[in-house]
């Protein structure tokens, strides 16, 4: 699809965060004038990450302290995933066992769902059953959490993964991501996560319905192919890959189905977009 037909059924933007808007603390470009370049376009625009360590409240201040105000119900995150699943499978919430960072811990306490704290957790007393072990990003993360996550999943905890991103975009450079640690949990345990972040479909589903539009008329902005691009691609999405994050150009257009739009950064990839 040429840019000019594309940009005549986009309504809506689904951006990415992590390697799109910021690495780390570090922003992406302008970002007040982006967002101000969006609004200039008349186009919708949620934000959706597998980055489960900060909560809505916490992505907020984020993104005010950059220059950038939006709502809550424009942060879509793979925490907030993670608990829409634990709901639907354990409507009276209860324990679960977290290997993640207060974003996570705080989310899924909204609804319902406590961190159990002990280093000695009890796998089942009769009493206090651990639902699941949720996992995410955990910059603290050492050998015990991961034994106690083990264990647990091996004794018949839900094992639950915010996201599989196996790195994550930093000033200095791709250090490992939730991904890994998933890695090193379903090697002890011998069981696989359930992924709830993308490329599963949940995270972008709330976003359309928080938006009330189609998905054909929806560009995914992404900077990972794996995860953004085929998640968007599934749910009939257009798509759109930046290079400012993990992603290499020649990675980039080997890539099949290939994205819509690849560009730079967000910046030149709205200057693809004229208004509507």
């Amino acid at each position: 699809m040429s840019q000019a037909n594309l940009s005549a059924v986009i309504k809506a933007l689904i951006l990415d965060m992590d390697g799109v808007l910021w690495r780390d603390e570090q922003p992406i470009g302008d970002l007040p004038a982006i967002f101000a370049a969006i609004a200039t376009r008349n186009l919708l625009v949620t934000l959706a990450t597998n980055n489960a360590t900060l909560s809505t409240r916490q992505y907020l201040d984020k993104l005010s302290r950059l220059g950038v105000r939006l709502r809550p119900e424009q942060i879509v995150n793979s925490s907030q995933a993670a608990a829409h699943y634990l709901s639907r499978r354990f409507p009276s919430g209860g324990a679960v066992y977290v290997v993640g960072e207060d974003g996570l811990v705080d989310t899924l306490a909204e609804q319902g769902f406590i961190a159990e704290k002990s280093t000695k957790i009890p796998l089942d007393d009769g009493q206090h059953k651990i639902l699941a072990v949720v996992v995410g990003l955990d910059r603290n993360l050492d050998y015990h959490k991961i034994t106690i996550a083990a264990r647990l999943v091996r004794a018949g905890a839900l094992f639950i993964g915010t996201n599989p991103d196996r790195t994550f975009p930093t000033p200095d450079g791709l250090v490992p991501g939730a991904g890994a640690i998933l890695a090193a949990i379903e090697s002890a345990a011998d069981v696989p996560p359930i992924i709830v972040g993308k490329p599963s479909p949940e995270m972008y589903i709330v976003a359309l319905q928080r938006m009330n539009i189609e998905p054909s008329a929806v560009l995914v902005v992404g900077d990972r192919l794996e995860t953004d691009i085929i998640g968007g691609q599934q749910l009939g999405c257009r798509t759109a890959l930046v290079l400012s994050g993990v992603t290499s150009s020649e990675a980039a257009h080997k890539w099949q189905p290939a994205p819509d739009l690849i560009a730079s950064d967000l910046t030149a990839l709205l200057s693809m977009i004229p208004d509507r």
